[in-house]
């Protein structure tokens, strides 16, 4: 099922080449240049980017921000926690390649009991990275608090 939203704000972005292209934001806030990793067959130039690099800094901002909301309406801060978001790209036994998404939650203000239940209930309820991508690919949390 798909939801409705009313915007609040939306970012808009071109690419032009792909993954060995370049890709910016309308307004210029973002304006970065991609190669394909060697890794990947690519050629891996220096002073370059992946989309994969652009959605792991994305949703762990995302996450922190829906982690630290879940803590205040708990009366607590996790403003400081640190969000790392590890983001794999493979070929997908279905065909096609997909994504894989390792999170890792740090924040030795709050027991670590008391954390793990925010990133349940930011995962669950409020970050819309983990909405849509929710059932679509693999998300593996690891929490470490006081």
């Amino acid at each position: 099922m798909i939801s409705k939203i009313k915007p609040l704000v939306t970012a808009t972005a071109s690419c032009v080449g792909g993954r060995n292209g370049h890709s910016e934001t309308t307004d210029g806030s973002v304006s970065v240049n991609l190669s394909v990793p060697k890794e990947m067959g690519g050629p891996g130039k220096p002073g370059t980017t992946t989309p994969e690099h652009l959605f792991a800094t994305g949703y762990a901002a995302c996450f922190g921000g829906a982690l630290d909301f879940v803590a205040k309406s708990h009366k607590k801060d996790a403003a400081k926690a640190k969000v790392t978001c590890s983001v794999s790209v493979g070929p997908r036994d279905a065909g096609g390649f997909g994504i894989a998404v390792k999170m890792n939650v740090v924040d030795h203000s709050l027991p670590t009991a008391e954390l793990d239940a925010f990133v349940k209930e930011a995962h669950e309820k409020i970050c819309p990275y983990s909405h849509a991508t929710r059932d679509n690919i693999e998300i593996d949390f690891s929490v470490e608090g006081a």
